[in-house]
């Protein structure tokens, strides 16, 4: 087995290597990497992204798209046989058919190759003809990365900062009782071991539904085929000191290192490592509406998932010896059209306080970090409403509920971003001043123009800080 394994590694290297010599001297491929966690809008940023780039007429924000560099854009099949294609084709018509509606949420890593022929800038224009650059897009759900902060944790760790954080949560009453109920040092029995990783797993959707971000392990609310494997029959519990043999411990021990083993190393292995560009969606708006609680665990997840990235630059040369790095992270707050845009840079301003701590690490490491808030496609319009003598910025949509039309003013977000982030990382329950409301609209019926893609907040200067140095 020994053997095999270093063969494997091995020949992993070797192709690795030669993908990489391809990509530094003939065709560049820029790997970017889509995720957020639930509701954050992933499905549709990149099934937005990809329509305004192979139909560029509202891409004024994409520097190569201006200087008119950009030749053509095409869909091409994906290089990686073994990864579900991002089903582009089916989400863009569920957005913009007859009757839209948006589309389901991520639940497994999936990819798209958009491939540009595209002319150099600058000295090099009058020398060399248009070449061709691939975008191979990656989405993947949140839920996945922040597992990557469990490869450096122990069994005994992870059971004692899960427990402590949840101890005081509502949402994991049950679970916490069906703890109490077991001994981690009694002889191993697999209906208790059931019991626990069910209402464990029960725990993580409700508490992801009540706004709490921090749910790991992820492909507990996302099994695939996964499902009722003992890789995903395991629970925290409350332990001290090393476990003997054949006990519930050991046990929930040996499957929480399969776990990690089995799991989390061949997606990171396998996709994560080989990233170098990523965006992560945030529906900040969503927290907000949900208290001060929402906000500081949205905080520290961001942490958490940059602290699964390798940030810095990549040369060519270090891309050959080291591997890739991730050299430009976007956080972006989603759903900017649930909002006037007189409120815009206030949304922005929050977004940039919320990810300060991650963006200074990231920078640090010499990675390029931007925060901005936009709307992958934009659902709602804009206008003014009289009320008690006072103009109120609105926005209008039709509801997703009952696709009624409505017109929605969400409160006014504030100047100073520590007006939020303050409460919220002292724990209060409730904003003393403001509830911030939130309303779910459907996607408008839209009419197209030829050479437009779908209408959209910031999109192109999303897509200019993630690729257009590489157009």
């Amino acid at each position: 087995m020994v053997i095999s394994s270093l063969a494997d590694s091995l020949v992993r290297g070797v192709e690795s290597v030669g993908d990489r010599v391809s990509e530094a001297f003939f065709e560049p491929v820029i790997r970017l990497g889509v995720t957020g966690l639930a509701r954050s809008g992933k499905t549709v940023f990149i099934t937005s992204l990809v329509a305004n780039l192979l139909d560029r007429g509202r891409m004024t924000g994409l520097v190569a798209q201006q200087e008119g560099r950009i030749n053509a854009a095409y869909l091409q099949p994906q290089p990686d046989d073994t990864v579900p294609r991002f089903d582009y084709e089916s989400h863009l018509s569920e957005l913009t058919g007859p009757e839209p509606h948006w589309p389901d949420s991520t639940r497994a890593v999936s990819e798209l190759r958009l491939s540009f022929k595209a002319r150099p800038a600058g000295l090099l224009a009058g020398l060399q003809g248009p070449r061709t650059v691939h975008l191979d897009i990656v989405d993947y759900p949140g839920e996945w990365l922040l597992d990557l902060a469990l490869l450096d944790k122990s069994y005994e760790e992870w059971s004692q900062e899960t427990l402590a954080r949840i101890e005081t949560r509502a949402e994991a009453a049950e679970f916490l009782q069906t703890v109490q109920s077991v001994d981690p040092a009694g002889a191993h029995d697999e209906p208790a071991a059931q019991a626990l990783a069910v209402a464990f797993t029960a725990y993580l959707n409700t508490a992801r539904e009540a706004g709490f971000y921090d749910c790991t392990p992820g492909r507990f609310l996302l099994p695939g085929d996964l499902a009722g494997s003992p890789v995903l029959t395991f629970a925290p519990l409350p332990i001290s000191g090393p476990s003997r043999r054949r006990t519930l411990q050991r046990e929930m021990e040996r499957r929480y290192e399969a776990y990690k083993s089995r799991v989390v190393k061949p997606f990171f292995r396998d996709h994560f490592a080989r990233i170098d560009r990523q965006v992560v969606l945030m529906d900040a708006l969503g927290a907000i509406h949900k208290g001060p609680q929402a906000v500081e665990d949205m905080r520290r997840a961001m942490a958490d998932i940059l602290s699964a990235f390798r940030p810095g630059r990549n040369a060519w040369l270090s891309q050959l010896l080291l591997g890739k790095r991730v050299e430009r992270i976007l956080f972006a707050a989603t759903k900017a059209d649930h909002l006037h845009h007189l409120q815009h840079p206030r949304l922005t301003a929050i977004m940039e306080a919320l990810t300060r701590d991650a963006r200074d690490r990231a920078s640090f490491a010499g990675a390029e970090t931007a925060a901005l808030s936009l709307a992958s496609l934009r659902a709602t319009t804009e206008e003014m409403r009289s009320h008690n003598g006072s103009e109120l910025p609105c926005v209008r949509g039709a509801l997703l509920d009952s696709g009624k039309p409505a017109a929605f003013y969400p409160g006014e977000l504030p100047d100073d971003p520590s007006h939020l982030l303050s409460p919220a990382r002292n724990g209060a329950s409730t904003w003393l001043d403001d509830d911030y409301g939130f309303m779910a609209f459907a996607p408008a019926n839209l009419t197209l123009r030829p050479g437009d893609g779908p209408p959209h907040i910031r999109l192109d200067r999303a897509a200019q800080f993630l690729i257009g140095d590489r157009l």
